[in-house]
């Protein structure tokens, strides 16, 4: 009996030390340059969320049939893939297993510019949209609408929060993770980033960009913000020693920001791989000045650092998922440090 309790208790303890590191912050070890990285008993699968409970991979590229192959009723009408009476492809996309159907022709109804009222106004997706609207955007929200797509293999909860390693300042209640049923009624968008053609740098009017844009030029349809001649010497160059720019001219350029058939970096537009990315869901890598720093802590599928529990020093440091937004909204009010003549590191 007693070796059982033993047992019982050295059990206990272990499983203790394990749901530890699940919290958000015990990033232990370092790399060159002195930016946490983490800590080697951090033992969760870099796809976290997107393992989809085991399937891995196949629960979002089917290698065989498309969403027929996972489980899904689409069927071939003689003419294209049908589900629940709205026509669609399956698969036809990067081996994609989800049902595409309901997505197209769908309006997605994106809030208004909070800064000049101008609308953003609706998206609508078809078949025949440029491809990175349908890899970009209809492709996440086969999962994560939840109101016209209800196909996804998930709880509506973020993956982080349900295995603790979220701050406790988050607080108990669940966090969406579908966008057109989030708790309030269903088909709302108007509390989602806006993305599509839309919603594009030269919308996002003088609260945010607008300041910085005269920085960057497009490089032809590649979707890549490149440094123009004026980056040297000024704000937003500072921002990139104490951040780096991964969403506008490193790592994420060429697969964030989308272009259609115009090299006017106005036209550049948002989509959810701007911001994201499927394959990695809480590590990340960064530069400082365009020098490599390693892997850092990122949360929520952000394609870079991005940690709300980075230790800010009470206030002598930005943290980095205060710094992600402030790559696009750096001007006005609510922008960048380094735009208000402040210069502080980034806490990842």
């Amino acid at each position: 009996m007693k070796k059982v309790m033993f047992l019982a208790i050295v059990m206990l303890a272990m499983s203790s030390l394990a749901a530890a590191q699940f919290v958000a912050g015990n990033w232990s070890s370092t790399v060159p340059g002195g930016v946490t990285a983490p800590a080697k008993g951090f033992t969760i699968d870099k796809l976290g969320a997107h393992q989809n409970g085991g399937r891995g991979c196949v629960g979002c590229h089917a290698p065989h049939s498309g969403a027929r192959g996972n489980g899904g009723v689409m069927t071939w009408n003689g003419t294209s893939y049908v589900s629940t009476a709205v026509d669609g492809i399956s698969g036809d996309e990067v081996l994609w297993g989800q049902d595409l159907g309901p997505i197209y022709a769908a309006s997605f109804d994106f809030p208004d510019n909070p800064d000049d009222a101008t609308r953003v106004g609706l998206l609508t997706i078809t078949e025949t949209s440029p491809e990175r609207q349908i890899t970009g955007i209809a492709m996440c929200l086969s999962c994560h609408d939840g109101n016209v797509a209800k196909g996804a293999m998930m709880t509506n909860q973020s993956f982080e929060q349900a295995a603790g390693m979220l701050p406790a300042s988050y607080g108990t209640q669940a966090i969406p993770t579908l966008l057109g049923a989030d708790g309030g009624s269903y088909g709302n968008y108007k509390n989602d980033h806006p993305v599509g053609p839309s919603a594009n740098l030269g919308a996002v009017g003088h609260g945010a960009i607008n300041g910085a844009k005269g920085w960057f030029s497009l490089a032809a349809k590649g979707g890549v913000i490149a440094k123009g001649a004026s980056f040297t010497g000024s704000a937003m160059e500072e921002f990139y020693k104490n951040y780096g720019l991964p969403t506008i001219i490193d790592a994420r350029a060429g697969a964030g920001w989308a272009t259609d058939a115009t090299a006017n970096v106005d036209d550049a537009y948002v989509v959810c791989t701007t911001c994201h990315t499927p394959h990695s869901m809480y590590t990340t890598t960064a530069k400082l000045n365009g020098v490599s720093k390693g892997t850092v802590p990122t949360f929520f599928f952000v394609a870079a650092p991005y940690n709300p529990g980075a230790n800010v020093s009470s206030g002598t440091k930005a943290s980095s998922a205060t710094q992600f937004c402030r790559q696009c909204h750096f001007s006005g009010p609510g922008g960048a440090n380094e735009g208000s003549g402040i210069s502080i590191p980034t806490a990842f």
